[in-house]
């Protein structure tokens, strides 16, 4: 019987949740223009007091990896190895593409066999992180930065379905959704609560990471310079 926190700091979302067994306990998140330094310590003492629980109750600690903001990844993964050398937990790394399609497969996986799921985290401009999976999570298109144009996927909306969805998908709409294959969902934003049943499954499993040498997924190299609020 395991207790996790999750904590989600990979965009401009900042989420976290406590869950015990594959429950969620509590849930404290926002939106907005990464205020993770600013909310993310107040979030989990606050999750911890909404379980009736201590920081020192807790199991493991998993954190989001990326891809996706170099500061915002940064601040989550920093907190989280914090935590785990302060409390002596393990350190669980939860890939924030499949975290989305987790929640989004759920939903919408059973209405064609060949369904596939595209989560689009927003880069610059034109550009997105993203990956393509399988209903079983199976990674189909391995996770890269995509400059995105009517050509992109076009051999596979050939013959599947691809559901699109993130804060990248949206403005991505106007030169692929003319594909009839192509399908948007709006509002899907990581999530602390999409990592719970991903974070439970690594526990049992001991999947684990290396607190002293574990680095998030960047994917791209940190950019200085860059306005207030635009993704790194």
């Amino acid at each position: 019987m395991a207790i996790i926190l999750n904590i989600e700091t990979a965009t401009t979302v900042c989420s976290v949740s406590l869950a015990k067994d594959g429950c969620i306990l509590a849930l404290k998140e926002i939106n907005g223009d990464y205020s993770h330094a600013e909310n993310l310590t107040l979030f989990i003492v606050d999750v911890c007091k909404q379980a009736n629980l201590q920081l020192s109750d807790v199991d493991a600690i998993a954190v989001s990896k990326g891809p996706g903001s170099y500061t915002g990844l940064r601040i989550g993964v920093s907190t989280a190895k914090g935590l785990c050398y302060s409390l002596n937990k393990p350190l669980i790394a939860i890939n924030t593409l499949i975290s989305m399609t987790h929640d989004v497969n759920s939903s919408v996986g059973g209405q064609h066999p060949t369904t596939l799921f595209c989560p689009m985290i927003d880069a610059r401009r034109m550009e997105v992180y993203c990956a393509i999976y399988d209903a079983e999570l199976k990674c189909m298109k391995e996770v890269a930065a995509e400059i995105i144009d009517e050509n992109s996927f076009s051999e596979v909306l050939l013959k599947n379905k691809i559901v699109f969805y993130g804060d990248g998908a949206f403005k991505c709409w106007e030169v692929l959704s003319k594909n009839k294959n192509a399908m948007f969902l709006d509002k899907i934003v990581p999530s602390a609560k999409g990592m719970v049943m991903l974070s439970e499954k690594a526990f049992n499993e001991k999947q684990f990471e290396d607190v002293a040498y574990f680095e998030p997924f960047y994917l791209k190299d940190f950019v200085a310079g860059k306005k207030k609020g635009e993704n790194q």
